[in-house]
């Protein structure tokens, strides 16, 4: 009956469970409770903390202005003299870069590349005038009569030359000759480069730009030039001229004779080849399609375009303007 006598309600005599020391110390340490927790904690206030003043003040020291350094009148004068010299080496130096390139312009052909003709050393005061280049500017077809056209002129200069040298000849024998030796010299020197320029360039040009208006200025000069050949051929007395009657006329010297007579065979062939070489330059002519209107509007494009021809008409409108604006003026006057 003893066992009945315990309370049932009574803390039991064993051993404590919340006695752990882990519960222990959970429950007995200082943290705040869940109920105690505020989400919403008001705004802590920021104390500012006053600066701690330097030890030691930088003391005031005053503005000082500095005196202005003006140039004086021999500084300004030596620098503008010296900007004056830079200016003028400039302006010379770009003189000269004109001049070189005025200088290579002019030693180049209207194509743009540099002339090769006549064939000069380059120490030659005097340069190329032309560039000539039968493959690369001929067409294949023309060359080879572009070609003859040019020995042709080759071979007429050689044949005056010994004509001047057959009439200077010629004078040492009978020095009533005097007139035939200078009329020679006259030739050689006239003929020689007109012949180059006023029918072996235009029908170079012809045959190079298929240009109408080269044909028809070379047909009609190259003609005159036949007949020139065909007169010194036959070698009119006192005209200057070695041909075959000035060759039979006088007999008096056999040397002299023999050179004359080479001349007069030479100027035949001359003529001979030129009335060839016209008859073969006729008949290509003919086949490039030339025309007489082609020529004729070559030629009014090639003046209205010309930079001469522009000078020239602007020139002279301008002269026109001033002479009405003048006469406006003085009939005001009046």
């Amino acid at each position: 009956m003893s066992g009945y006598d315990n309370n049932p309600f009574a803390e039991p005599a064993g051993e404590n469970p919340f006695d752990d020391p882990s519960v222990t110390q959970v429950t007995n340490s200082s943290m705040e409770g869940v109920d105690q927790y505020n989400p919403f904690p008001p705004p802590a206030t920021h104390v500012p903390t006053p600066r701690a003043a330097p030890s030691s003040a930088a003391p005031y020291q005053p503005a000082v202005l500095q005196p202005s350094t003006e140039p004086s009148p021999q500084a300004t004068a030596a620098a503008a003299q010296a900007n004056l010299l830079r200016q003028q080496e400039e302006l010379e130096r770009k003189a000269a870069e004109l001049d070189r390139r005025e200088q290579e312009l002019q030693g180049r052909s209207p194509t743009g590349k540099q002339n090769n003709w006549p064939p000069l050393p380059k120490s030659f005061p005097i340069k190329p005038c032309f560039y000539q280049d039968f493959s690369e500017e001929i067409p294949p077809q023309y060359q080879r009569v572009c070609k003859m056209m040019y020995y042709l002129w080759m071979f007429s200069t050689l044949t005056l030359f010994l004509n001047l040298l057959s009439c200077a000849a010629h004078f040492f024998v009978d020095t009533k000759r005097g007139i035939d030796l200078g009329l020679a010299i006259l030739w050689f020197v006239l003929f020689t480069p007109c012949s180059f320029l006023c029918w072996y360039r235009p029908v170079y040009k012809a045959f190079r730009t298929d240009s109408s208006f080269s044909f028809f200025f070379f047909f009609f000069v190259f003609f005159c030039q036949v007949v020139i050949f065909i007169i010194q051929a036959v070698g009119i007395p006192s005209w200057g001229n070695s041909g075959w009657i000035t060759a039979v006329s006088d007999t008096s010297n056999k040397a002299v004779l023999a050179i004359m007579i080479t001349v007069a065979i030479l100027f035949t062939i001359c003529a001979v080849l030129s009335i060839v070489l016209l008859k073969m330059v006729h008949s290509m002519y003919r086949r490039t399609g030339a025309s007489f209107q082609k020529a004729q509007q070559e030629l009014s494009t090639g003046v209205f375009t010309s930079k001469t021809f522009q000078a020239a008409a602007t020139s002279a409108a301008a002269t026109s303007a001033a002479a009405s604006a003048s006469q406006g003026a003085f009939q005001r006057n009046n």
